[in-house]
């Protein structure tokens, strides 16, 4: 099968979707598929319409000057449709995030050509779903003959909601579970918290300051440290914060690591914080706990894919919640034992040949919708 993959956004930018339609491609191609991949944001020596190899994996780079090099492109679709035409692929799969310019104009693209479209969020559509849904585009893709699927529960339900009777699967992200095993863990005196994120507000990485500030208050004897493992624009906020509270001693800020680097960080870890109330996924918490590491993080945000409450780590609904669930794990040794030998022992269901054989399912049923079956 030879497919096309169409994201907004895709590497050299380091993020959730660039990173797993990058590494779907790789995995599709392992599987035996012909894939390349379609994008608006340019290359890393900064050419912006070029065609480039990127582990094996042809990208059409279709790119425009724009501030802060956002990947938009209006001019996009005829050249889009041309190389879509030209290069003889059997189904679509595009990827979409809150705001996906690119993405949007793709599903137009490949649905008016008649080709099989597989379209996957990789969001949880919140304070834009009134937006999309006075649009009305959802519905029409559908009406089309798009396959339509989320990353979680969580990112679905909006979409069902919206296209009641459509079909909206689940196709979860996908890792490698060899790369995040654990290892045997050194001991050590402090209990240690992670987390990796981009900086961002959505992400509340300042207001895990705060949580983390209250957990240590309710676990007094314990020698209890955070790692903020990323880079975004909230790194100012957050120096500024340990500053005042003079938290040098407990809050750690590294900036953003390679995997092999923040997988030796997992192992050295205790726990792992999830605080974004709108996450669709979480891969970096899913990658700590596949490496053993209990998850904490909300009720109503995608971990629950991969965290079940007090069998792997503990769900929360406030920040109140979550600072005690912090301070219970850091007090508990023997539950943070369980749940990391639970986690240890059990692979996770989102390894990448389960994911490839449900993406290639979402691709059958996309070439069912399109013809009619």
């Amino acid at each position: 099968m030879k497919v096309a993959l169409l994201s907004d956004c895709y590497l050299p930018r380091l993020g959730g979707i660039e990173v797993q339609v990058h590494d779907l491609a790789r995995h599709l191609r392992d599987a035996g598929h012909e894939v390349e991949a379609f994008t608006a944001t340019r290359a890393a020596s900064g050419e912006r319409k070029v065609t480039e190899v990127i582990d094996d994996i042809p990208v059409h780079r279709l790119a425009i000057p724009l501030p802060g090099d956002l990947p938009v492109n209006p001019f996009a679709p005829p050249e889009l449709r041309r190389r879509l035409l030209d290069g003889g692929f059997d189904v679509a799969h595009v990827h979409m995030g809150v705001v996906s310019p690119f993405a949007m104009d793709a599903t137009r693209v490949t649905l008016g050509l008649g080709m099989p479209t597989a379209v996957t969020w990789h969001c949880v559509l919140a304070w834009a779903a009134p937006a999309v849904r006075t649009h009305g585009y959802l519905g029409r893709w559908a009406r089309r003959g798009a396959a339509l699927s989320a990353v979680s529960d969580v990112a679905a339900e909006p979409l069902r909601a919206m296209v009641p009777g459509v079909p909206v699967s689940v196709l979860p992200n996908g890792i490698d579970v060899e790369r995040w095993v654990s290892v045997d863990k050194k001991p050590h005196d402090s209990v240690r918290a992670v987390t990796a994120m981009r900086l961002a507000v959505r992400k509340r990485p300042v207001e895990l300051l705060e949580v983390m500030r209250q957990a240590r208050a309710l676990a007094p004897g314990v020698d209890l440290h955070l790692e903020v493992l990323g880079e975004g624009s909230q790194r100012g906020r957050m120096e500024k914060w340990v500053e005042q509270h003079g938290a040098h001693d407990w809050v750690s800020l590294p900036g953003r690591l390679s995997r092999h680097e923040l997988h030796q960080r997992y192992v050295e870890s205790d726990l792992y914080i999830a605080p974004a109330d709108l996450e669709a996924f979480g891969i970096a918490a899913l990658e700590a706990r596949t490496t053993g590491l209990p998850v904490i993080g909300p009720h109503h945000s995608g971990i629950t894919e991969f965290v079940d409450d007090e069998v792997n780590g503990l769900l929360v609904d406030d920040d109140s919640q979550m600072a005690g669930a912090i301070a219970r794990l850091a007090r508990d040794e023997v539950l943070r034992s369980r749940m990391r030998r639970h986690n240890v022992q059990t692979q996770p269901r989102q390894a990448w040949p389960r994911v490839v054989d449900e993406t290639i399912a979402l691709y059958s049923r996309a070439a069912q919708q399109q013809t009619g079956g």
